[in-house]
């Protein structure tokens, strides 16, 4: 009966190895993406100048975007404070797919729809990202 139980619990700890291997690779995956994206609106490069006008916004809000990818980025990788990663995971949801819309009613679909699918993208990483966090990383 003890072998049954200790092999349960082998077997579960390889489960929350393997998920807590999964939150790391999705969270830095779009930790990176979002720190890249975040720094290219702050220095308004790589066409984010056009990608803002394109839609019809105006320039300074791709400071207002990079602070909050930023912000929010520092938010989900820090230790502790369960609530603000909540509202961090959240701020990201709604700007990317806040993004991806934006794109979508202006009829700004880049090549292959790249200027929503990216967007959607980030968004699906970070509902990824939310659904496989650790225990101590919850509320």
């Amino acid at each position: 009966m003890s072998k049954v139980i200790g092999a349960e619990t082998a077997s579960g700890k390889i489960e929350v190895k393997g998920k807590l291997i999964a939150y790391w690779t999705v969270t830095l995956l779009l930790a990176a993406s979002i720190t890249l994206s975040g720094i290219g609106q702050l220095m308004r490069l790589g066409g984010n100048i056009e990608l803002v006008l394109d839609v019809g916004f105006p320039l300074y809000i791709t400071t207002i975007l990079g602070t909050w990818k930023i912000l929010g980025v520092i938010a989900i990788l820090m230790p502790r404070f369960p609530r603000l990663k909540e509202w961090a995971h959240a701020g990201l949801f709604f700007l990317m797919t806040g993004a991806a819309l934006a794109h979508a009613f202006a009829s700004d679909y880049g090549d292959y729809g790249f200027h929503v699918i990216l967007p959607l993208a980030y968004a699906a990483l970070n509902i990824a990202s939310w659904a496989l966090r650790p225990e101590s990383r919850k509320l």
